[in-house]
């Protein structure tokens, strides 16, 4: 057994459950949105939402990125054109998609991870997937809006009573975060998906615990934190026992979606494309 075990919220191995269902899932159009399809490109940029997100605002970044980026969304079920499957029960669910699907996409030219809050932590598991199962590792993980999965902190989300909250409990939480224009919120049948989609996401990160021992540290590759300057204290030096390489910090001025400001969207993807292009692809 590896010193550093990932489990679901079944009380089952994780690498094990995932091993024994990995490859029957097809579908790369509908797993992920590519808008801005760059065949010639040195890397992949995956991009993984937040809670209750789907694939809009960050397939979008393509047009943002040089032709040396190719930019990817991930679509979860429930949402967008999966609006009519059912929603994934716990994250092994998830990540066994998730890497099934990208496998071959993966092994063919680097690639690197982006996720913010919820996306953060799914993107987070399918790396440890990958550098588990198949020795790929991306060569730059960015997360956003997010405590470090070995943190206390993050602890304290999976106790979270939100899946069992009122709707207007979460609503307020939601507006708190700052995810939803409050016209959005005035249609009923999009907040009840929004209410809906939220629950079974934030249902899902709560199936996922990480364990790390003090002599193992999981990622070699350079970590990379945003926040918002007005979001809520993360914590963030845990991230630097999960990985060898360099870990850094950025603060954007704003709350936990920082990111949907314009100003702050053009830096971020500027940043990050200078880190992938320094990465000696």
């Amino acid at each position: 057994m590896k010193d550093w075990q990932l489990r679901s919220g079944l009380n089952s191995p994780f690498l094990k459950r995932l091993t024994s269902t990995i490859g029957r899932i097809p579908g790369m159009e509908k797993l992920v949105a590519c808008p801005y399809k760059r065949p010639d490109a040195l890397c992949r940029l995956i991009c993984f939402p937040w809670a209750g997100g789907g694939t809009s605002q960050l397939a979008q970044w393509g047009k943002l990125f040089s032709s040396s980026i190719e930019v990817s969304s991930v679509r979860l079920p429930g949402r967008e054109s999966r609006l009519n499957e059912p929603f994934a029960k716990d994250m092994t669910t998830v990540v066994n998609e998730i890497s099934s699907v990208l496998l071959k996409e993966l092994q063919e030219k680097p690639f690197a991870f982006f996720g913010h809050s919820f996306g953060s932590y799914l993107s987070f598991a399918v790396a440890l997937y990958l550098k588990e199962k198949y020795g790929l590792e991306p060569i730059h993980l960015f997360v956003s809006g997010a405590d470090a999965p070995n943190s206390e902190a993050f602890l304290a989300i999976k106790s979270m009573p939100v899946c069992d909250s009122e709707d207007e409990d979460i609503l307020t939480y939601i507006q708190i975060l700052g995810g939803a224009p409050s016209e959005l919120l005035q249609h009923e049948d999009i907040k009840k998906q929004l209410l809906l989609t939220f629950r079974e996401d934030i249902r899902v990160l709560q199936t996922f615990s990480f364990e790390k021992t003090e002599r193992n540290i999981p990622f070699s590759c350079d970590i990379t934190c945003f926040n918002g300057s007005e979001d809520k204290s993360h914590d963030l030096e845990a991230w630097h026992d999960l990985t060898s390489g360099e870990v850094s910090f950025y603060k954007f001025p704003g709350g936990h979606f920082y990111l949907l400001e314009p100003s702050n969207e053009i830096f971020l993807t500027k940043h990050i494309t200078r880190c992938i292009e320094n990465a000696g692809l």
